[in-house]
């Protein structure tokens, strides 16, 4: 086997192993959705909606970073033509923080929601977007582990792209302490990807 091959097969097996966890965390979402047999109550579905909607709300919210994340990192793997020791500690320490994020998601649903809760998963979704981030940033700067046909623009625009969703994670966690006010700060999303975007253009003129 050249080393070409065993270069390629490296990056598939992580690839795979982090499709695989993203698959899961997917099918783990679902079911903390709430059910009618979680509370006897429930006589329609309006009483379940009325009861649980914050937490339809909070999964929704991690359907959608869950989502971003993995189209992330199918964007990133594009340019990732082989992988190394540290790299792929990194990814695996991403796909951990997934898994914490997915565990504080449900400690929020299970038990009783207060700052604690919500603080726990801004801090999962945090290191999630830390260690993507860095992951990248290893494979781009340190591991020279990209392939030669990503431009320094391309380059640039997806290191500062990355940013945002660390940046969002970071900015909720001072949210943790009002009821609404931590859900609703998650939608700063796109207004701190429309300005890395903006801040990108500006810096390629």
């Amino acid at each position: 086997m050249s080393s070409k091959e065993r270069e390629n097969r490296q990056v598939r097996r992580l690839e795979t192993l982090i499709d695989v966890v993203f698959g899961i965390t997917l099918w783990r979402l679902f079911i903390l959705l709430p059910r009618p047999a979680d509370n006897p109550e429930w006589s329609t579905l309006l009483d379940m909606l009325k009861d649980s909607g914050l937490n339809f709300l909070v999964v929704v919210i991690a359907l959608i970073i869950v989502i971003i994340y993995w189209l992330q990192s199918h964007t990133l793997f594009k340019y990732i033509v082989k992988t190394d020791a540290v790299h792929s500690v990194l990814s695996v320490l991403q796909l951990f923080s997934l898994l914490m994020f997915l565990y504080a998601i449900a400690i929020g649903i299970r038990l009783e929601a207060d700052s604690s809760t919500r603080l726990f998963e801004s801090v999962t979704a945090c290191l999630l977007g830390v260690f993507s981030f860095a992951a990248w940033y290893y494979a781009l700067n340190k591991g020279n582990l990209v392939t030669s046909e990503l431009s320094a623009v391309e380059a640039g625009a997806i290191t500062e792209r990355i940013k945002a969703e660390p940046i969002t994670a970071m900015i909720t966690m001072p949210f943790a302490y009002g009821m609404w006010m931590w859900e609703f700060s998650w939608l700063l999303y796109p207004v701190i990807v429309y300005l890395y975007k903006r801040r990108s253009r500006k810096q390629n003129k």
